[in-house]
């Protein structure tokens, strides 16, 4: 892994000190607020992770995908990964969620939004994250706008488990700062227990989508640009493996007491994790991969298809949720995308996910995916030579293939935590064995 500074396309200019104090002082309420842990950074986040499924579909306003967090602050600390094999969704929004969301939409936004009844007030489930709630809030038809506010808005619900304020902190400027650039959805209000967002009209990619050759050259040419961006953040990679280590020492610590959790946990420990993290490690430090301003999840429910565009713009797609955003290389965030081409997380059964591992993109897929992130990269235009270029992309098979090692790792350490943490109905050691079950295959033919 080599820490050169990726090319920069946009410099973001803005007074980031009003912004970072606001914030920090919202995050900090929710860091001190309904957590029962001694040491908030111990426990792995699942604020602000949206992994997956965050549509903002009017059709899709219930919770299809057990994608979806505790919003009562509270933190589980019983074996409970949700093996009841239920098949059912709520789909009503409880009295208590009404009334803070009602209490949220008035205080944070303006116009008709300050006169309205709590029986006038709409609101419906849409079909959220793994940890995140997301609700769609609504003024009903027969109330009038009296100015230029949202009639309506999204709504983020904070998960239960908590990560240090420095994290949210990094997350919410980020995600002001993008929407000041109209790179994301407009915000329109910051609280310890949440957001409250722009509602783009807009459907998720699904995961079949990704390989579409139209969409697929779109989501390169929308990463380039995310990795041309210029950001008032550490510019060292200590994102991947930061977080790999916290996950890896959480794990050791793990105790399963349900027998079917145990086996599989037992399982996934005799691969000595700790040596294999070590051997990945110095596998990618000799990987050169420029460090860049990565979205680090792009995967299909963080692209959306915009429904309202302008007929005449090529531009179809926009990401969002930009939890796990940072500088890292430039290998992982490509590399993550072409795992996700294998996952699928809208079957409807247990485990609530369905792996194919033989949709991982083909050489030719990922050959069209890099040439259009080339094309907007600065530098690799089309005068480039025929073989100058045809030796990036041989060299960026090779970083990107290597890296997507580490989120099969990634994402399998994370998945065993919620195994143990998370009440959501999924199967996450399942999960889990299939992520390592991938690296181990993507290994033989790329170590």
């Amino acid at each position: 892994m080599q820490s050169s500074g990726g090319a920069g396309h946009l410099t973001l200019s803005t007074s980031d000190g009003v912004l970072v104090n606001s914030v920090k002082n919202a995050c900090r309420d929710r860091l001190n607020t309904g957590v029962n842990a001694e040491d908030p950074h111990s426990i792995v986040s699942l604020v602000g992770d949206s992994r997956r499924y965050e549509g903002n579909d009017p059709d899709h306003l219930k919770a299809s995908s057990p994608r979806a967090g505790n919003a009562d602050g509270s933190c589980v600390e019983d074996d409970s990964e949700g093996e009841s094999h239920k098949d059912g969704r709520t789909e009503e929004v409880d009295r208590d969620t009404k009334v803070r969301a009602y209490a949220w939409c008035k205080e944070f936004l303006s116009g008709s939004w300050k006169r309205i009844s709590e029986d006038d007030f709409q609101i419906g489930i849409i079909s959220g994250g793994l940890s995140n709630l997301l609700y769609l809030c609504s003024l009903p038809d027969h109330v009038l706008s009296v100015g230029e506010e949202p009639r309506e808005v999204l709504l983020r619900v904070y998960g239960a488990i908590l990560q240090g304020v420095d994290s949210l902190v990094l997350e919410s400027v980020m995600f002001a700062i993008l929407a000041e650039r109209a790179l994301g959805p407009q915000l329109y209000g910051i609280f310890p227990e949440g957001r409250l967002e722009q509602y783009i009209p807009s459907n998720r990619l699904l995961t079949e989508q990704l390989r579409v050759p139209d969409l697929s050259g779109e989501i390169a040419v929308k990463m380039s640009r995310f990795h041309g961006m210029v950001m008032p953040f550490n510019k060292e990679p200590k994102w991947l493996f930061g977080t790999i280590e916290r996950y890896m020492k959480q794990i050791l610590t793990l105790k399963f007491t349900k027998e079917a959790h145990l086996k599989k946990f037992n399982k996934l420990m005799r691969y000595n994790l700790p040596a294999e993290m070590e051997s990945l490690r110095a596998l990618l430090e000799s990987t050169a991969s420029p460090v860049v301003f990565c979205h680090n999840d792009v995967q299909e429910g963080n692209i959306l298809m915009l429904a309202d565009r302008d007929p005449s713009s090529k531009e179809k797609l926009m990401l969002i949720d930009f939890e796990y955003s940072s500088y890292n290389y430039r290998g992982f965030d490509i590399g993550n995308h072409f795992c996700e081409w294998i996952y699928d997380y809208t079957y409807n059964q247990w485990p609530f996910f369905k792996a194919t591992l033989e949709n991982y993109p083909s050489r030719e897929q990922q050959l069209h995916f890099l040439r259009h992130y080339l094309s907007e990269f600065s530098g690799i235009k089309g005068d480039v030579e025929r073989d100058d270029r045809v030796k990036i992309e041989e060299e960026m098979i090779i970083e990107t293939n290597r890296f997507a090692l580490a989120s099969h790792f990634l994402w399998g350490l994370w998945s065993i935590i919620q195994a143990k943490l998370s009440t959501i109905e999924f199967g996450y050691m399942d999960y889990a064995h299939s992520r390592f079950d991938a690296y181990f295959k993507q290994k033989k033919l790329f170590a």
